[in-house]
């Protein structure tokens, strides 16, 4: 793998440009979805805005979680911190744009999907660690030049491309999900279970190490997130249920029609 890009007396991560291309893609997904229901708002603020405090949660969660680590290194980002500062970011923007903090969670969802995972292909090319256990499957790979290096010959998960594959999936369902009018906040439930569920199985095959009854950090969270999104979804469904017809949302009225 290659962690740097060498051009001169400078030196450029690939995570940081996988980074960018992460953002990229997911200004470009939120934009359609903005177009596709009419909202007036501004997709490239929106995710600047969302990036940056992801990366910043991620770090901070990344250093609080693991002794020895500094806010400055630049490999080491955990994945439920970035989720959580991510969110907050979002309900922020939603109130800015004055489309609901809800509502923004739903629109960004299959973006937010997309993001996550072209950003792990960062963690590929870097070799930083996320990648899984020893194998000996053919798509086996092997990272003797990463940040976190692996054994000499040895041939592991690579879980990150794993994770590209089912954020892709996510992103088609909840962005399908999103074409009818659903209830404020129902996507984003199921995104955070659809993400819960695929980060918490990844996990058997990442070598992060178990905490509590033979699970991961990340699994725990991971269990927190499917647990918040069930709940957003019934809580979601029960206020659309009890609401009259006209005290639905503006974005919900501008959302098509089934």
């Amino acid at each position: 793998m290659f962690p740097f890009i060498h051009i001169g007396h400078f030196s450029i991560g690939t995570f940081g440009i996988m980074l960018w291309l992460a953002a990229v893609c997911a200004w470009w997904i939120l934009q359609k979805n903005f177009r596709r229901s009419r909202i007036e708002a501004d997709a490239a603020g929106v995710v600047l805005v969302a990036t940056v405090a992801g990366i910043i949660g991620a770090k901070l969660w990344h250093v609080m979680d693991t002794p020895g680590e500094h806010l400055f290194q630049r490999e080491g980002f955990a994945w439920f911190g970035g989720l959580l500062a991510g969110i907050l970011a979002l309900l922020w923007e939603g109130r800015v744009n004055r489309t609901g903090g809800l509502a923004m969670l739903d629109f960004a969802a299959p973006a937010a999907a997309v993001g996550y995972g072209v950003g792990r292909l960062g963690c590929l090319t870097s070799g930083d660690g996320d990648y899984g256990i020893p194998t000996n499957l053919p798509w086996g790979m092997s990272f003797p030049n990463g940040l976190v290096p692996t054994l000499p010959g040895q041939r592991v998960h690579p879980t990150p491309i794993y994770e590209l594959l089912a954020s892709l999936v996510i992103a088609w369902i909840v962005w399908r999900r999103g074409a009818t009018r659903k209830p404020v906040g129902e996507i984003t439930g199921e995104y955070l279970v659809l993400t819960g569920l695929a980060r918490f199985l990844v996990e058997f095959i990442r070598i992060n190490p178990p905490i509590f009854h033979g699970m991961t950090n990340a699994q725990l969270a991971s269990l927190g997130s499917v647990a918040a999104g069930i709940l957003l979804i019934v809580w979601a469904q029960r206020r659309a249920a009890s609401a009259a017809p006209d005290a639905r949302s503006p974005v919900e009225q501008a959302q098509p029609q089934p």
